[in-house]
């Protein structure tokens, strides 16, 4: 009996040192990351971790692909993610008799570009306007229409000898297997006008005021199927049969003015970018109804315009309009929402994202419109002079005083 209650007392104290009866172990407080502010990259960003602590051990994890590295200073990188592209990274904190600790800090990817010259077949460093076809790109420049065949890496140029109105090619634009670039006269010898191909630019046929284009300087031309229509500095020319002879509306059917800038087509809708407003028009052109700074808009002195449901954006020497009732009512985006500069000769829009070429850089917004992000030659754009944009296959290009530049 007594050992029985020696051995008792024994495991009695046994359970009490090793924490039975009820006892808790204490964890000490997590530490949950703070973090600066975030700093993009063209893959994604990196951001400091204010509190870093080196006696805990850190961890993390990032949507959209991110890859999460930090190193032992409690810099965070996150890598992988696409050019413009929001992600969330996750980072936790874990040390022995501690609680875990965690926070999230999200950022937007920046973007970089490499440019296309002279030294890569371009006919001019100048280049107004672009096209994408799969791997092929075709450039409007000031020394004739540059074509490449391997997604821009070397390009063959066109001329006058090829057929051309003018070397000076504002636009370029291609349906089917036709080619048709806007050409520009550049003195009292040269002609200007449509010029189209059928066999890849190896020569072209040219269209002028005599084929019943409103003149022979040709601004944009948009085509589809027998449909062609023409902005000129005469108005907006319409073609039913593949661009051979055209019928020119002007200020009497309704237009702003008759220099057309751009035109645009969205569903049964055609809008034209004039210097007197954005004309739109739901019977062919026939009849146009214009907006102007009396709807809203920055300035009547339209660049661009471009449309996806009843979102439009125009470019104007005034900043970007941007309308969501289709075009009755608009709201304006200046340099104080984060443009390069108030003349936007270029507007481009895709999902969330705002891409507007100003003389001061390469604008994109990634929230509809609301703020924007400038991007320069310290981005690698061939120069801040920015004339388009157009974004095809994953991929940004922008027309630029100082050549073609195609995002990384």
């Amino acid at each position: 009996m007594f050992f029985l209650k020696v051995l008792f007392v024994v495991l009695s104290g046994l359970l009490v040192a090793c924490g039975g009866g009820g006892g808790s172990t204490n964890l000490g407080a997590a530490l949950n990351p703070v973090f600066a502010t975030p700093t993009a990259t063209s893959d994604g960003f990196t951001v400091q971790i204010t509190n870093y602590d080196s006696s805990f051990a850190y961890a993390g994890t990032a949507t959209a692909s991110g890859v999460v590295a930090i190193s032992g200073s409690g810099l965070v990188t996150i890598s992988g993610v696409s050019a413009l592209t929001n992600s969330t990274a996750t980072v936790t904190t874990t040390k022995a008799n501690f609680a875990a600790g965690s926070a999230q800090i999200n950022a937007t990817s920046s973007i970089s570009f490499s440019n296309r010259t002279t030294a890569n077949g371009l006919g001019s460093n100048l280049v107004y306007g672009v096209f994408v076809d799969g791997s092929n790109v075709y450039a409007a420049t000031d020394g004739g229409l540059s074509i490449s065949k391997n997604g821009g890496s070397s390009f063959t140029n066109f001329t006058t000898a090829n057929g051309l109105g003018s070397n000076r090619v504002a636009s370029v634009f291609m349906s089917g297997n036709v080619i048709y670039a806007s050409t520009k006269a550049t003195d009292p010898w040269t002609l200007g006008g449509l010029s189209i191909s059928h066999n890849g630019g190896i020569s072209f046929t040219n269209y002028t005021t005599v084929d019943g284009l409103g003149d022979s300087s040709v601004y944009n031309v948009i085509a589809s199927g027998s449909s062609v229509h023409v902005a000129t500095g005469g108005g907006l020319s319409i073609s039913s049969n593949g661009g051979t002879s055209y019928t020119n509306f002007t200020t009497s059917s309704g237009l702003g003015s008759n220099v057309v800038n751009k035109v645009f087509i969205s569903g049964n809708s055609l809008y034209a970018a004039t210097l007197g407003g954005l004309s739109l028009s739901t019977d062919g052109g026939i009849t146009f109804t214009n907006r102007s700074i009396a709807n809203g808009m920055a300035s009547s002195w339209l660049y661009d315009a471009f449309v996806v449901g009843t979102n439009v954006y125009t470019a104007s020497n005034a900043g970007v309009s941007i309308s969501t009732d289709g075009g009755i009512t608009f709201t304006n985006r200046s340099t104080t929402n984060g443009l390069g500069d108030l003349s936007v000769r270029g507007i481009f829009a895709s999902g969330s994202k705002v891409f507007a070429a100003t003389i001061g850089g390469l604008s994109i917004s990634t929230d509809g419109g609301a703020n924007f992000i400038n991007y320069t030659t310290a981005n690698g754009l061939g120069q801040n002079y920015s004339h388009s944009i157009l974004v095809s296959g994953g991929k940004v290009y922008v027309a630029t005083n100082g050549g073609l530049s195609i995002s990384n």
